[in-house]
């Protein structure tokens, strides 16, 4: 009698050991390591190993179109449930410029989740965004570091205009706007067609050092960037 309350003393402390293995907090510090580009608002969510926000040599989705081409997440967030425990939209309040950093957490303990990715647009771009696609969260407690990649959506020629009335809707040509405001106008435009039309590491911005015409509305001096652009932190308690 004695030994079978012992095991049903124990048996749900086994069951709250294994839930307390899978349960996991990550503390998300982001890092914008560009010169001069800026960041829209972050989104950051964790889910299953299959689930994609993004993947290279792919075509953009209408959704990632939204985001890269003008910052809306709107579409991403509800592909993914919403913003909840495990899905952080906008971790900054706005823009996340040169050199500034933002701190979340994201509780995955409810859901398992345990994949994490990360979107925000590059501006002032055409089409370009930082990605995180699908990393597998680390399970062992400790701070882990990775540099994160400019990518191009493919979704728009890489013209280098300024388009401030509608260049950040999905198939309106230019860029939405310059939060540096080192850009100059009057651009003949760098190219009008870009040959490769999938997501694909971006090859950066060119630029000239005409302010009132040129190839190019962006600032060479200001504007020039090359990869890696972001810095994440992730610590797993």
């Amino acid at each position: 009698m004695k030994k079978i309350l012992l095991s049903v003393a124990i048996f749900p402390l086994l069951l709250l050991g294994a839930a307390t293995v899978q349960a996991a907090t990550v503390d998300v510090e982001v890092t914008n390591s560009t010169h001069n580009i800026y960041f829209t608002p972050l989104l950051i969510t964790a889910h299953a190993e299959t689930d994609h926000l993004f993947q290279v040599g792919t075509a953009a989705s209408a959704s990632l179109q939204a985001m890269a081409e003008g910052g809306d997440t709107s579409g991403l967030l509800s592909a993914v449930g919403g913003a909840d425990a495990d899905t952080i939209d906008n971790p900054a309040a706005g823009l996340l410029g040169p050199g500034q950093s933002t701190n979340t957490s994201i509780d995955t303990g409810a859901t398992g989740h345990t994949h994490l990715s990360l979107v925000a647009m590059l501006l002032p771009t055409n089409d370009g965004f930082v990605g995180l696609d699908s990393l597998e969260i680390p399970t062992e407690p400790g701070t882990y570091t990775y540099q994160l990649n400019g990518y191009d959506a493919g979704t728009e020629a890489n013209d280098e205009l300024l388009n401030t009335v509608d260049g950040g809707v999905p198939g309106s040509a230019g860029i939405p706007g310059d939060p540096t405001g080192a850009s100059g106008s009057g651009g003949s435009g760098v190219t009008a067609i870009d040959a490769n039309t999938s997501i694909h590491v971006h090859r950066g911005t060119l630029g000239d050092r005409d302010p009132t015409g040129g190839v190019s509305d962006l600032d060479s001096t200001a504007h020039r960037w090359l990869n890696p652009v972001a810095v994440i932190r992730l610590t797993i308690h």
